[in-house]
């Protein structure tokens, strides 16, 4: 197997702190922005989140357990989301997450906070 197709086939993880995986690849605090940019589309529970993370990343994306619900408790502890218990569409019991307009205004700072990590990283790498 060449070493192009090998890197194809890793996916990024997002761990929690007690766990540990091969390579951890993902940038600092880009899970509470993807968390925050997913719930500016409208309300989900945990899973919905990740899923709606890994499908629209093109499974490129794979939020583990111990990382997702201790980043939901920070961003409400933050102000930036909201949740509330309800039930799910195949009726489960399951906290449910809304963005707040505090989490709408950090989302805009962490996007620009992005913006310019990444092209600062692109310059380093000539591109």
């Amino acid at each position: 197997m060449n070493l192009t197709r090998l890197i194809r086939r890793r996916k990024l993880r997002i761990l929690g702190m007690g766990r540990k995986a091969q390579k951890n690849e993902s940038l600092p605090g880009s899970l509470d922005m993807l968390i925050l940019r997913t719930l500016s589309r409208g309300e989900l529970h945990g899973y919905g989140i990740v899923r709606f993370i890994q499908q629209t990343s093109g499974n490129e994306l794979i939020i583990e357990e111990g990382s997702l619900y201790p980043a939901l408790q920070r961003l409400e502890l933050h102000g930036w989301i909201n949740g509330v218990w309800g039930v799910t569409s195949n009726n489960r019991r399951a906290r449910i997450y809304r963005i707040t307009a505090s989490g709408r205004r950090q989302l805009a700072v962490e996007t620009r906070q992005y913006a310019k990590l990444t092209l600062a990283i692109a310059r380093v790498m000539g591109e």
